[in-house]
Order: C-alpha cells, then sequence, then structure tokens
C-alpha cells in the first residue's frame, strides 16, 4: 500500500453509538483501532479529515447541541484537523470533501468510522465511484443489529460482514488496522 497521496478519513466516531438506542453492536474494538490508526496517521503527517454525522431526526442521539453529536475521545479533532459536518450519510455530500481532497492532490482514501452498512458504506462507494483508490480498514468500523426485510433481526457481525462483503473490490480494498499502521509507519 502506498499511502504517500493518501488522506485518513475517520467516518462518525461519535458519542451518540453508545447510546442503547442503537441496540447490540459488533466489534468492540473499533474504536481502539481507530485511535491506534489515528496515532500512526499523525505521525506519518498525511492529512487526517474528521466527518461528524449532524441527525435532522429529533429522537436522534446525533443531533447537533446533544453530547451525543460530540466525537468520541479515541478519534477527537486536532484543532489543525478538517471537520466535515453532513446530515446525509455520504461524507461527500453537502460538503466541500471532494474538492478539498483533490486540491491537495489526495488520489487515494482510507476509510475507518461508524457504522459500517450506513455512513462509512456510502462514502467508500462514493469514494470509489470519483475516482478515489478506496481502502476500508475492516477491523476498525462497527454496525448494530438490524431487522430484515423478512423480519428477521440480523446480528450486527452477519450486517457488518455483508457490508464488507459488498463493499469489497468493488468499492475498496478491506484491509486491517495493523497494515494501515505498518504503513504509516514507513511514511515517516
Amino acid at each position: 500500500m502506498n499511502f504517500s497521496r493518501a488522506a485518513l478519513l475517520v467516518v462518525d466516531v461519535q458519542r451518540g453509538f453508545d447510546d442503547p438506542f442503537w441496540g447490540p453492536r459488533n466489534n468492540p474494538e473499533a474504536e481502539a483501532n481507530i485511535a491506534r490508526i489515528v496515532a500512526a496517521w499523525r505521525e506519518s503527517g498525511r492529512p487526517l479529515l474528521h466527518i461528524l454525522h449532524d441527525s435532522t431526526s429529533p429522537t436522534s442521539p446525533l443531533r447537533p447541541g446533544t453530547p451525543g453529536n460530540l466525537p468520541k475521545p479515541e478519534a477527537e479533532p486536532r484543532p489543525d484537523e478538517p471537520v466535515y459536518r453532513k446530515s446525509v450519510n455520504s461524507a461527500f455530500i453537502g460538503t466541500s470533501l471532494e474538492a478539498d481532497l483533490r486540491k491537495a492532490g489526495v488520489d487515494t482514501v482510507v476509510v475507518a468510522g461508524l457504522t459500517t452498512n450506513h455512513c462509512v458504506s456510502t462514502t467508500v462507494r462514493m469514494a470509489g465511484n470519483l475516482g478515489f483508490l478506496t481502502y476500508l480498514v475492516a477491523d476498525a468500523t462497527a454496525t448494530f443489529d438490524r431487522m430484515g426485510i423478512d423480519g428477521r433481526n440480523r446480528p450486527a457481525a452477519e450486517v457488518h460482514s455483508a457490508a464488507l462483503s459488498d463493499l469489497q473490490e468493488e468499492f475498496a480494498t478491506l484491509v486491517t488496522s495493523e497494515a494501515v499502521i505498518n504503513a504509516a509507519g514507513s511514511m515517516r
């Protein structure tokens, strides 16, 4: 992996996802992996961009002005790191993210965050469709149980796996946090 013209996109790592509202989730290590990736990426000096979700739903734990809208400590932006606020699933809709990446000469994005089957998936799909070489850090994302259209509750691990399978090779290359940390370390 060559990350010389890459940016790390940290998607929706917000306190509201700790709310019981969402139900059971998979990958309890996601935030720890994100923190390790963020630390390694910062040391590499590569661009690190944060995306935060401003829900328009009056019952969402991610509403602006609520504690749930704040970033989790593992992904707290530094003052010099751009923050993009969105109210839809894609980090590219209603933001200057694409233009800013292109202006900075970024042609590769590495994506981690929450949730696998919603904002992470939509952002990854758009990044791939916009022509960015896209890597998704599979162990640095997570999701929640989801009711299927057949009325069967799908466990979070199953939802996560299906979302990753849908993205692999067509929209992104799946990588591990260790692989990203090692590649970032070689850029110092």
